[in-house]
């Protein structure tokens, strides 16, 4: 399983970061020991005292495929969560500064938190659903997916001209404004439409 990330994707966001608009997807990956188990804390890493949250949209692919046309796009994945992008934005930045690659900001153990999974048919559009996270009970990120610069389905046909696309891959599909750090004692609780869909401690 392998985990594809896609940043800049909500205008909200890019202008957040001062961070310029991409004319296509941007990529990064995350190996397989990012995943947070579950049940387990997210434990702040050693390396970075500025580790931000990001909510996504997150979708888990159901069979093989590779050059997908977008119009297939929607047969490849059943199924819909958040999850949250953890990232050592300290570290990112320096990394960032010299022109290096930022893996280690993004993909370390841990960075990455995949909430339960809906079926996509219990929902009307996925083009227009309202995802939220809260932090100690307060709502510190919330977005739609009306506001993605590139929907599920193109972002599903987009990657796999580059990865082939297995069973159990997740996409992650961009994050809405609101990125913040997190510091030990928070809770961190993922929705989909008003559905909890994950809930963390930061230690």
């Amino acid at each position: 399983m392998k985990i594809i990330c896609i940043g800049r994707n909500y205008t909200n966001h890019i202008e957040e970061l001062k961070n310029d608009r991409p004319d296509e997807p941007v990529v990064f990956m995350k190996p397989d020991s990012a995943v947070l188990l579950k049940q387990h804390p997210f434990v702040i890493p050693e390396f970075s005292e500025e580790v931000h949250h990001e909510l996504e949209i997150i979708v888990k692919i159901n069979k093989v495929g590779k050059y997908i046309e977008p119009k297939f796009a929607h047969k490849y994945y059943d199924d819909i969560s958040v999850g949250i992008d953890f990232t050592a934005r300290d570290l990112q930045d320096k990394l960032k500064a010299k022109g290096l690659p930022w893996e280690k900001a993004k993909a370390f153990d841990g960075s990455a938190v995949i909430g339960d999974f809906l079926p996509k048919s219990d929902f009307v559009s996925l083009e227009n659903l309202t995802f939220e996270l809260k932090n100690n009970s307060e709502t510190v990120q919330k977005g739609n997916t009306s506001f993605m610069l590139w929907k599920i389905d193109e972002l599903v046909s987009y990657v796999s001209q580059f990865f082939t696309l297995k069973i159990g891959d997740i996409i992650f599909t961009g994050t809405p404004a609101g990125v913040a750090p997190v510091k030990p004692n928070d809770v961190l609780e993922g929705f989909l439409e008003d559905k909890k869909l994950f809930r963390i401690q930061i230690k």
